[in-house]
């Protein structure tokens, strides 16, 4: 017993030293696969104050670049996507209209750029998930254009100098996944069927190794339980694998909604040792089957979605908005609240 105890501190020791003392940029990626082709990514926001956040539906044929700097890479978009924009200015996450779905998360040891890279057509932080979403159909589409690298991506800072350090998971809708990072300008893609989790710092190789322990130690008897970035990703990783598999998307979405529910960090949250540490400020749940996009802000009374069979994609059609601030007890489809809208302005 001691020595399991030990081993316990050990590896807390280990993962509080890769990540760090708090965890102010947490976020959470859970994937539920239930039965007859269900897929649904559930992602937590987690941040220390609000992050406003819209909902744009883009239609396709829209004409869009990637930066305001010279070179920059433009694009025409083949598929039509709901997006998830922070402050109206950058797309955070986003689903297309083949059930692509691609999640920004925190990761502090990012770091994009090197000097290879620093010639190649400048690619901001606020459009990279909507030129991957709006030019691809699958996974493997994506991790081409990624592994090409054909691109030098930089992002803003914001909410008073936040740096944008991220990865990011990445699925389509027969469950071929893909975590994307970049160490010191370097891509680095990790595919694989069904990549259940992704949370934050450390890196995704690091992460699996605590995660491996666990799995071990096995979650019947003991899970850890702190906000920090790998306890909540051996929660997620459990619970999903421990659910039951159903084909219907309201019982999956009240499912993956549960697992994402137990990793998320409560509204206002405080801790004197953890000044930075973050609540959960929204969560979205993308069925990569149906092509619903759910959302779920904290202090909202319900969940809403956009269906995106329901909206009008084609080239010409009007760019639609839904302001997730206008309203508190909006619950179940959505469409009806969507107004046309102007493209939003990135935050480049």
């Amino acid at each position: 017993m001691k020595r399991f105890i030990l081993s316990l501190a050990l590896l807390g020791g280990i993962a509080m030293g890769i990540t760090g003392v708090s965890d102010a940029s947490a976020c959470s990626r859970i994937l539920y696969v239930g039965n007859d082709d269900l897929r649904i990514v559930g992602r937590s926001l987690d941040w220390k104050t609000p992050i406003p956040t819209n909902l744009y539906v883009y239609p396709r044929g829209i004409m869009k670049k990637a930066h305001n700097l010279p070179g920059a890479i433009t694009w025409t978009s083949k598929y039509g996507a709901v997006y998830a924009v922070g402050y109206d200015g950058g797309v955070t996450e986003g689903m297309n209209e083949k059930g692509l779905v691609i999640s920004g998360l925190f990761c502090k040891g990012t770091v994009y750029e090197n000097d290879s890279t620093k010639n190649r057509p400048p690619m901001s932080m606020a459009m990279f998930v909507a030129w991957l979403l709006d030019l691809n159909a699958t996974t493997p589409e994506v991790v081409s254009v990624l592994k090409e690298h054909n691109f030098n991506i930089t992002g803003s800072t914001f909410d008073g100098g936040t740096v944008s350090a991220l990865h990011w998971g990445i699925t389509d809708a027969e469950g071929r996944s893909a975590i994307l990072e970049f160490d010191n300008g370097v891509v680095k893609v990790y595919e694989g069927q069904d990549i259940p989790v992704l949370t934050n710092d450390p890196a995704y190789p690091a992460m699996t190794a605590i995660n491996d322990y666990w799995v071990k130690v096995g979650g019947a008897n003991m899970l850890p339980g702190t906000v920090k970035s790998p306890d909540r990703f051996v929660r997620g990783y459990y619970f999903d694998g421990h659910v039951e598999k159903t084909g219907d998307a309201d019982l999956g979405f009240s499912i993956i909604r549960s697992i994402l529910y137990n990793v998320s960090v409560p509204y206002l949250y405080t801790i004197e040792s953890e000044p930075n540490v973050s609540s959960t400020q929204w969560r979205s749940f993308s069925n990569l089957r149906d092509k619903r996009y759910y959302f779920d802000l904290a202090t909202n009374m319900g969940a809403y979605y956009i269906d995106l069979n329901k909206c009008d994609l084609r080239k010409g059609a009007p760019v639609m908005k839904l302001v997730t601030s206008d309203t508190k007890d909006l619950v179940g489809e959505a469409n009806r609240h969507l107004k046309k809208s102007a493209p939003f302005t990135p935050m480049y």
